[in-house]
């Protein structure tokens, strides 16, 4: 059992071997919090859930860190428009992006540390950084010297030489126009903090090297992100890591977007769609399948057809789980995924091909349960709880169980309602009514209700959209 990963610095899919045999440990650049999350924003964390999840079905004992960005650049500018502390709303946000991957079923990380805690970690670099001779101060701004690093630009494939200034910085006494600021010197209404250069704050690539360094030492398996972090983020992260004297991280991997229109989601295009909306329209579980299915490198672009298959498709495997325990009662998952499923999760988390797995698997048992081969039934079912418990979408799993209790309530309704118009069509049926039978399934279906004639008799379940 080797699991693949595709490393971007390497532009290839690797073979992973970790740094601590039976452990992985994962840095991911988590949310910038000056507004609520997209599910652009909660793709990137969804994809590497999933990661986390194959990796201790694996046996790994797997330490996940991904951070909170709560001060920076757009954060200051919100609080200056809305006149409101800039923590006031960088909290507010990071409640928001918590409550989306929450409700998306992501697991809590181990660690979740946010910026402006860690500017003592952020000073002790930059120390470092300018004894080493990489980094220097400038009118009470510290910069990395980026030509102080040969291997600057390595993970980009850039060449420096035709590298354009940064726009964002707005600040002098760089040596060099592609400096990078590590800190910046205090402006008036800014938070700020105590240096030995100054007061004034972090810069967005600073925080992160520093937290990683914190919380998983100069060396570590994996950093992950999205694709619009490689530059200029994660290529200035592994200059002051690696300037400072860390190993850093080992594997790059990097999640595509969610686009609308062929373009990347975000709030400055006017067109995201944000979670605390898609989740009053659309069962979470389905966001889920939705957002998590794809591959991971692959990008989604977003429209609501594509979620109604996906609601389709997830529908088909929730049925089948349902009929099964309607029928065998509870039936616990496997201790193995099958050996195909595997294969395609090893093969740098092939989602696709193992969902694959899932719907063969899902098909096999609605043969059995139409052969009344109850056995087998149960036997597909423990295989696909097992497998849908590595995606994260087993209905049955506890956290899902709040949506399940909401929906059984309202399903109880509704049942006795719908087996009361059911018993009037079998009736019209008995006395071969046949238009009258017709008519009620036609209204019912109208309804948005799907009608099953079963050797047990009629079932009903909602029809797709």
């Amino acid at each position: 059992m080797t699991i693949r990963l595709y490393d971007t610095s390497a532009r290839q899919i690797r073979d992973f071997t970790p740094l601590k045999p039976g452990c992985v440990s994962i840095y991911l650049c988590g949310a910038t919090v000056q507004s609520a999350p997209h599910i652009g924003h909660i793709r990137s964390g969804l994809n590497f859930d999933i990661m986390r999840r194959w990796f201790e079905y694996r046996g790994y004992d797997v330490t996940f860190v991904r951070n909170v960005t709560d001060i920076d650049d757009k954060i200051i500018a919100k609080s200056v428009d809305q006149g409101r502390p800039w923590w006031s709303i960088g909290y507010e946000n990071e409640r928001a992006f918590n409550s989306g991957y929450d409700a998306l079923g992501c697991l809590p990380p181990t660690y979740e540390p946010r910026a402006t805690g860690h500017v003592t970690e952020m000073v002790e670099m930059m120390r470092g950084l300018i004894e080493r001779g990489h980094a220097y101060e400038a009118d009470g701004s510290v910069y990395f010297d980026v030509r102080s690093f040969p291997d600057y630009l390595s993970l980009s494939n850039q060449d420096i030489d035709d590298l354009r200034q940064p726009t964002e910085e707005g600040i002098t006494g760089k040596r060099d126009p592609r400096d990078f600021a590590m800190w910046k010197a205090t402006k008036p209404g800014e938070p700020d903090w105590e240096t030995p250069w100054g007061r004034g704050r972090p810069g967005w690539h600073l925080e992160c090297s520093a937290m990683a360094h914190k919380y998983l030492g100069s060396a570590f398996d994996i950093h992950g992100g999205g694709l619009d972090l490689i530059f200029p983020h994660h290529e200035n992260e592994i200059a002051q890591a690696k300037a400072f004297g860390d190993d850093f991280a080992r594997y790059w991997v990097h999640n595509a977007w969610v686009t609308m229109s062929g373009e990347k989601m975000s709030k400055s295009l006017g067109n995201s769609v944000l979670v605390s909306e898609m989740v009053k329209h659309w069962r979470p579980i389905v966001l889920r399948y939705y957002l998590g299915t794809p591959h991971y490198r692959s990008m989604i672009e977003y429209s609501e057809e594509a979620l109604r298959e996906a609601e389709s498709a997830f529908a088909r495997i929730e049925g089948f789980v349902q009929r099964v325990v309607e029928k065998a009662g509870p039936v616990e998952p496997a201790t193995e995924v099958p050996p195909a499923f595997a294969e395609a999760m090893d093969d740098d988390l092939g989602v696709p091909h193992a969902l694959a797995i899932v719907h063969t698997t899902v098909r096999q048992g609605n043969s059995a349960l139409a052969a009344d081969d109850k056995e087998a039934a149960v036997a597909r079912l423990s295989e696909v709880r097992a497998m849908l418990g590595v995606l994260g979408l087993d209905p049955l799993d506890p956290h899902w169980a709040g949506e399940s209790d909401r929906g059984e309530e309202l399903h109880g309704v509704v049942d006795s309602l719908v087996r009361l118009v059911l018993q009037q069509r079998e009736s019209a049926r008995a006395r071969k009514d046949w238009a009258t039978a017709d008519a009620i399934r036609d209204q019912l279906s109208q309804s948005g209700l799907a009608i099953e004639d079963s050797p047990d008799g009629p079932r009903w379940s909602l029809a797709n959209r």
